[in-house]
C-alpha cells in the first residue's frame, strides 16, 4: 500500500496568455490536495482481466470498475456498472497504453479531496489525528467546484499512483520520474476533456509553484489510435521520451506574503469565456498590442516577486519592517509612500493594476466575463483593506474566486471587513496556503481510519 497527494492551483498571472506557448505564467500550487491511495497485486497467471477500482467515499455512488482484457487485440476498458468517469477512464487508459502490461492485476484506488476543492454545504466532517475530509451527500457531478483544479489534481494523483504500482521501484519524486507523470497526466487529462488546454493545472499539480509556459499542443492533438496495442503502446512511449520544451521553474512566494483565495459562490464556464477571448483575438486587429501589455505586466509582477525575495535575502531586519509597514496601508497608501525600500511592494501593485486593466479591456471588447463590472467592485474594495498588496480574478477569471497578495499578518483584516461591508456577503475566504512541491508521498498510516 502506498499513497501520494497533489496540490490545487490558482494562476495568478496569465490569464489567457498561458494558452500560447510564447507566453509565460506564474501559477501558485494551494494546499487543497488531492490524494490517493493504492493497494494491488498480479493476479494467477491464467487470469486475463485486469480490474481497476476506484473509490471516493466522500461521494455518493463514488466508485468506478474498470476492466482490461488482455488478451483485446486494442486498448479498451469497460466500466462494470456503466457509469462515467472520462478524468478516471483516461487515466487508467493512458497509464496501460504506457506500460503495455503482459500480466493481469487488480489494484485498488482510494481517492480523497481536501474540502478546498468543493463547496462545504451539506457536508459531514470525518477526522484522523493527522487528516481530515468532508463527505458530501451528493454526486461529484453535484457538488459546486471552487476551481482549484480538481479533474487536474485527480488525473495527476491517480497517474501517480499507477504508475508507482506498475513501476514500483520508482521514486515518484525524482525528476525523471515526475517528468513521466507529468506528460502522461496532460495526456490523460486533455484527452478526457476533449480537448488540449494550456496544462497549467496538471503541470502545478506535478510540480508545485511554477513559472510555467506550455507545450504545443500538437504533441497531443497528433496522438492517433493504433492498429493494435504495440503500436498504440510505442506511440504514447516515444511521446513520454520526447522534450516536450515547457517551461517549469520552481518558484515561491516570498516570506510574509500569503496568498488568499476568496470563493464568490458565482460560477462561471470557463470553456465559453475562452472560445469568446479566442474569437476577439482573432477579430480584432488592437489585439496583439494587449496581449503583449498583459505580457510584460505579466513578467513585471513575476519580476517584483523576485526582487521582493532578494530584499529579504539581503536585508532581512529591513524587510522584516518593510512587511510591517505595508501591513498598515492599503494598496493605494502603499502607492503613494516615498519609502524607498518598499518599491518592489509598489512594483507589484503597479503590475497589478495594469494586468486587471488589460483584462478589464479584454472583457469589454469580447463579451467574455473576465473581470465583470460587479469583480471590479469587489477587487477595489479589497484593495481599500489594510495589508492587501494586489486583488486579481485569478486564472480564466469570471464569477468562480477572487484571488489576493496579503501581507501575512492581515488576515484579520479580511475577516473584519466582511463584517462590515455586505459587498463580501457572496465572499468565503478558504484557508489555503502555498505550497512548494507537487507530488508528494505520504505516510499511508494517516489514511487508514477512512478506509
Amino acid at each position: 500500500m502506498k499513497a501520494f497527494s497533489a496540490p490545487g492551483k490558482a494562476l495568478i498571472a496569465g490569464g489567457y496568455l498561458v494558452l500560447d506557448k510564447q507566453f509565460a505564467s506564474y501559477v501558485v500550487a494551494l494546499s487543497s490536495r488531492m490524494h490517493a491511495v493504492v493497494e494491488g497485486a498480479h493476479t494467477a497467471p491464467e487470469e486475463s482481466n485486469t480490474v481497476i477500482t476506484v473509490k471516493s467515499p466522500q461521494f455518493l455512488e463514488g466508485e468506478w470498475s474498470f476492466v482490461f482484457d488482455h488478451s483485446s487485440e486494442t486498448f479498451t476498458v469497460s466500466e462494470v456498472l456503466g457509469r462515467k468517469n472520462p478524468f478516471v477512464e483516461y487515466s487508467i487508459l493512458t497509464m496501460l497504453k504506457f506500460i503495455n502490461p503482459q500480466f493481469a492485476s487488480k489494484i485498488d484506488i482510494t481517492i480523497f479531496s481536501d474540502s478546498g476543492y468543493h463547496s462545504q454545504e451539506n457536508v459531514t466532517v470525518k477526522k484522523s489525528q493527522s487528516k481530515q475530509f468532508a463527505y458530501h451527500t451528493a454526486k461529484i457531478t453535484d457538488v459546486p467546484k471552487t476551481g482549484l483544479g480538481s479533474s487536474a489534481g485527480l488525473v495527476t494523483v491517480l497517474t501517480t499512483a499507477l504508475y508507482s504500482f506498475y513501476i514500483s521501484s520508482a521514486d515518484v519524486t525524482e525528476k525523471q520520474h515526475l517528468e513521466s507523470i507529468h506528460k502522461l497526466a496532460q495526456v490523460a487529462h486533455c484527452q478526457a476533456q476533449g480537448k488540449v488546454g494550456s496544462g497549467f493545472d496538471v503541470a502545478a499539480a506535478t510540480f508545485g509553484s511554477i513559472v510555467y509556459r506550455r507545450f504545443d499542443p500538437s504533441l497531443i492533438n497528433e496522438l492517433k489510435s493504433g492498429v493494435n496495442k504495440s503500436e498504440d503502446s510505442q506511440q504514447i512511449q516515444d511521446l513520454v521520451k520526447q522534450d516536450w520544451n515547457i517551461r517549469n521553474d520552481r518558484v515561491a512566494l516570498p516570506s510574509g506574503i500569503r496568498l488568499i483565495m476568496g470563493d464568490v459562490k458565482g460560477g462561471s464556464n470557463t470553456p465559453k469565456l475562452v472560445q469568446k477571448v479566442l474569437k476577439w483575438r482573432a477579430e480584432d486587429p488592437e489585439s496583439s498590442e494587449i496581449y503583449s501589455d498583459l505580457n510584460t505586466n505579466n513578467m513585471k509582477l513575476v519580476d517584483s516577486l523576485s526582487e521582493i525575495t532578494k530584499a529579504e535575502q539581503d536585508d532581512h531586519f529591513s524587510y522584516a519592517e518593510s512587511l510591517k509597514q505595508i501591513g498598515n496601508l492599503n494598496t493605494y497608501e502603499i502607492l503613494k509612500s516615498t519609502n524607498a525600500s518598499i518599491k518592489p511592494f509598489q512594483d507589484l501593485i503597479k503590475a497589478t493594476l495594469e494586468i486587471r486593466k488589460n483584462l478589464q479591456i479584454i472583457t469589454q471588447r469580447s463579451g467574455a466575463e473576465i473581470e465583470p463590472p460587479q469583480q471590479t467592485q469587489l477587487l477595489d474594495r479589497c484593495n481599500e483593506i489594510k495589508g492587501v498588496l494586489s486583488s486579481v480574478v485569478p486564472g480564466a477569471g469570471g464569477h468562480d474566486a477572487i484571488s489576493l497578495l496579503i501581507e501575512a499578518n492581515a488576515l484579520e483584516n479580511l475577516v473584519q471587513a466582511k463584517k462590515e461591508d455586505t459587498i463580501f456577503d457572496k465572499v468565503e475566504w478558504l484557508d489555503l496556503t502555498e505550497q512548494e512541491y507537487g507530488i508528494i508521498i505520504e505516510n499511508v498510516d494517516s489514511y487508514k481510519e477512512f478506509l
